[in-house]
């Protein structure tokens, strides 16, 4: 992750290009996230997709990968950010809106190789504080994921501990059913 010193306001943030990977602005802050490797990209699609399965049909929610979220001073750009179908910005038309200036419903971070722990997290934390009701931190290499309840109390799972999912989402996980996606 680059971190880069240069002071600037959010507003100068989101006037400047698109990098890739995206670049994330929080606490007054400019990091570029990490190029995704295979584990992490793997575990992003198959979360978008086992969202996306059961609730976007139905209209209850949709799982966005990579989608940059700007509210609260700060634009972040989750691995998956997943948002009530109500709260779906859309344009006049109805289609998806480009911008979406408002936290995730649920957020999820997934750590990379070399990627700052406290970071990912201060990001989830973010979100909480700002209305986000769920938020998971993937860790590949332990296989555990910390999760982060709204009211900003963190817990650990790992094995075969069930996994607290928005509600509505008809979807039930296990952290070793997530980790099991890396297998093919």
């Amino acid at each position: 992750m680059v971190t880069t010193a240069k002071s600037q306001t959010l507003e100068e943030f989101l006037q400047r290009p698109e990098t890739k990977p995206a670049s994330e602005f929080i606490n007054g802050e400019v990091s570029q996230k990490p190029m995704p490797q295979g584990e992490h990209s793997r575990l992003q699609w198959k979360m978008c997709e086992a969202v996306n399965q059961v609730s976007e049909a139905q209209k209850i929610a949709c799982a966005f990968p990579e989608l940059r979220c700007t509210f609260g001073g700060a634009s972040i750009v989750p691995d998956v950010a997943v948002f009530r179908w109500e709260r779906i910005p859309r344009t006049e038309s109805g289609r998806v809106a480009n911008r979406f200036n408002l936290h995730p419903d649920w957020a999820i971070e997934i750590l990379s190789p070399d990627q700052s722990q406290t970071k990912v997290l201060g990001n989830l934390l973010h979100c909480s504080e700002q209305g986000t009701e769920l938020g998971w931190l993937l860790y590949p290499a332990e296989e555990s994921i910390l999760v982060v309840f709204a009211d900003q109390r963190v817990q650990l799972l790992s094995g075969d501990r069930s996994l607290p999912i928005l509600s509505s989402i008809p979807l039930s996980l296990t952290v070793k059913q997530v980790f099991s996606w890396l297998k093919l």
